[in-house]
């Protein structure tokens, strides 16, 4: 049944109208219980599975309204699914529950409210809560006797659990001996999960079923017959509850819980923190938002929980969930959606890439229409079809991916996707290159390099040629005016006037702005002629190599590849590119309509921590852009590549450092974090 229909279902019918409705949206949730808990497998994504929960809900407090009973069994009363057979089970006392939701501030303001006057506390009071983030992964809880772990169990249906001892025990993070002075027994309770960077490890290496999630994965993971498989897949574990337990004095609150927890040498996540107030759990759902992405494992929301264990006692509990704990989810990173067609963009070196046209599906707030299936070997290894229904996932400014179809929901007019032959702009041959890439062998002769071409050369860290955007380049190449970068500076005020988006004001503007980007840095134009593997770094390592344009166009390939950062194939395609007479008539042609290369100047200080160091630079610093950064560290004697190696000596990681960050850790590189930096540079700047 689809989302949208079930969320139309009218609660203004008759009661037995209602009913019907009812039990058909009960039959469908459970459906999806058994696809997402035991089969881990889910069909629909966590947001529209919330949906249907919550439209349940609705629909049966308008039953109770009119004097009408709820079943115990309905998914809304309910906690998880099934005990999966193949396992033994275990019987949790006291049960697992689940968490109630709220998905924006004014939802949990009520809940808070209710908590408070629950509680009886005085009015303008402030409640001490713990805040935790939500983790994406499988409930589990852990029973260790004299400090040895002796019995584990999954959440199951939260009054029984598979038995998965043997694949917990296979699980670095989580200690068979607990240190310190463990009770008698205790049962501690939390999340098994998977890291951002194992999930991708675990789908990159699939031939066969891809996960849909890192919590799919960690499921399935730990639901293995065989536990060695179990152990390689790199499960992680976070603390957070308790349950029975024998010789052991229970603190006064469950932060000082987590402390005894630390002691004993269990996984602990330190973002949770204690905290008073309604203010502050706003404020820290807000903080938590920001740096979501972030993190190295997937969060789905903010746990808050009463701090105080009598008070918890006092707020109860209700079928399926405590009154004194709430889960505050953040808008999903993750839907469901159809794939329209897939059409082929060309790029500027060439490259066929496939795109997705999307049923337009809401992310992480921003509607979505396309996303990237990158190339033919990862439309077949996600075996996509035109017609299918997919996972889609979204984090921060990551371009939309697909992360699994779902086959279970492929029509029956769904089609394979095949490659084409012949470039769909200029109609040349297609040709696969060694990386297996399938590129488009027009060259500038075909629109689309052609277009991508001058945009890069007029974007910003090439020439930057203010005005000169993507949709004026397009216009021209479409009229004819532009061919090469040079007919940039050959366009007068009165042609640049023919196209449709320029009036007299804007190419006189624009024409002025051509002007001044015929002064131009040697390292900014190497960069914008737009050589295959050759960015910004490499670009200002050239010209500080050769020092003039004349140089370059004449070095070898054996010259090229002595340069700090710049390794086979990039010397092969700067040789090539030099090599080939169009493009040299090309340079030339610039440089005769005036083109002026200025000088590049190297500082160097010699009592510098970096002097003479190799340094890489990723993630997004507050002050400075990673150019400029770039600038500074050379002014204090660095040399900066664009990747990470075993002889590289500092990597300079800002904020969303992503793989540079995880490949310097295995190297065991020096990394200096944003706070360091600017401590070392102020430093610097006062010698």
């Amino acid at each position: 049944m689809d989302t949208k229909q079930i969320s139309l279902f009218s609660t203004d019918g008759n009661t037995q109208d209602l009913d019907a409705q009812v039990e058909t949206l009960r039959k469908e949730i459970e459906k999806h219980n058994q696809a997402y808990y035991e089969l881990d497998n889910p069909v629909i994504s966590d947001s529209e599975y919330d949906a249907l929960l919550r439209n349940l809900k609705d629909l049966e407090a308008k039953i109770a309204s009119t004097g009408g009973n709820i079943p115990q069994n309905s998914p809304s009363r309910k906690v998880g699914g099934k005990a999966v057979k193949k396992f033994a089970q275990i019987t949790h006392n006291p049960p697992m529950l689940s968490l109630d939701n709220v998905f924006n501030e004014a939802e949990f303001r009520d809940f808070y409210q209710k908590l408070t006057t629950r509680l009886e506390l005085p009015e303008n009071s402030e409640l001490t809560l713990s805040a935790e983030p939500k983790f994406d992964g499988l409930a589990v809880n852990l029973r260790y006797e004299y400090g040895k772990l002796t019995a584990a169990a999954t959440r199951g249906d939260g009054q029984n659990g598979e038995d998965v001892t043997a694949n917990v025990r296979e699980i670095t993070d989580i200690p068979k001996q607990l240190t310190g002075n463990p009770p008698d027994s205790i049962d501690i309770r939390g999340e098994i999960f998977m890291t951002k960077k194992a999930f991708a490890e675990l789908n990159a290496k699939s031939s066969g079923k891809l996960f849909a999630n890192p919590r799919n994965a960690a499921a399935g993971s730990l639901r293995q017959l065989n536990p060695e498989i179990t152990r390689k897949r790199n499960l992680s574990f976070f603390a957070y509850g308790i349950g029975s337990y024998q010789n052991f004095t229970l603190p006064e609150n469950y932060s000082e819980l987590l402390n005894l927890y630390r002691a004993f040498n269990i996984p602990i996540c330190d973002l949770q923190k204690q905290i008073n107030g309604l203010d502050a759990a706003i404020e820290f759902m807000t903080n938590l938002g920001k740096i979501r992405n972030e993190l190295p494992f997937d969060i789905d929301g903010v746990v808050f929980k009463v701090d105080e264990f009598a008070l918890q006692k006092q707020a109860g509990f209700i079928s399926r969930a405590p009154r004194w704990a709430i889960a505050w989810k953040f808008p999903a990173i993750e839907v469901s959606t159809r794939i329209l067609d897939i059409d082929i963009q060309v790029g500027r070196t060439g490259a066929l890439t496939p795109v997705a046209r999307l049923e337009p599906v809401e992310i992480a707030g921003v509607t979505v229409s396309n996303a990237t299936l990158h190339n033919a070997l990862e439309i077949a290894r996600k075996d996509i079809h035109i017609g299918d229904f997919v996972f889609l996932r979204r984090a921060g400014d990551v371009i939309p991916e697909i992360v699994k179809t779902i086959p279970e929901k492929r029509p029956a007019d769904a089609r394979k996707f095949q490659m084409p032959e012949r470039c769909p702009v200029c109609n040349s041959a297609v040709i696969q290159d060694e990386s297996a890439v399938i590129r488009c062998s027009g060259g500038l002769h075909c629109r689309a390099q052609r277009t991508a071409s001058l945009i890069h050369f007029a974007s910003r860290a090439a020439l930057d040629i203010q005005g000169l955007g993507e949709k004026i380049i397009e216009d021209a190449v479409e009229l004819g005016k532009l061919q090469t970068p040079a007919d940039i500076f050959r366009l007068t005020v009165e042609d640049w006037k023919q196209l449709p988006r320029l009036g007299q004001k804007s190419a006189e503007n624009l024409v002025a702005a051509i002007e001044k980007a015929r002064f131009c840095t040697l390292p900014r134009f190497i960069y914008a002629l737009g050589i295959r593997e050759i960015g910004a770094v490499n670009a200002r390592a050239l010209a500080e190599q050769f020092s003039s344009i004349e140089k370059i166009l004449t070095a070898s390939e054996e010259e090229f590849l002595s340069i700090d950062g710049i390794g086979a194939e990039s010397a092969k395609y700067l040789k090539s590119f030099f090599s080939d007479q169009e493009n040299l008539a090309v340079i030339a042609d610039l440089l005769k309509l005036g083109i002026v290369l200025e000088e590049v100047e190297v500082k160097k200080t010699l009592n510098s921590i970096f002097s003479g160091k190799k340094v890489v630079i990723t993630g997004s610093f507050a002050d400075f852009s990673r150019e400029e950064l770039a600038e500074i560290l050379r002014g204090f004697g660095a040399k900066v590549s664009a990747s990470v190696s075993k002889n590289t000596d500092f990597l300079i990681a800002g904020e969303k450092a992503g793989s540079k960050l995880d490949k310097a850790r295995e190297l065991e590189v020096q990394i200096i974090d944003a706070e360091k930096l600017q401590e070392e540079l102020q430093g610097l700047s006062k010698n």
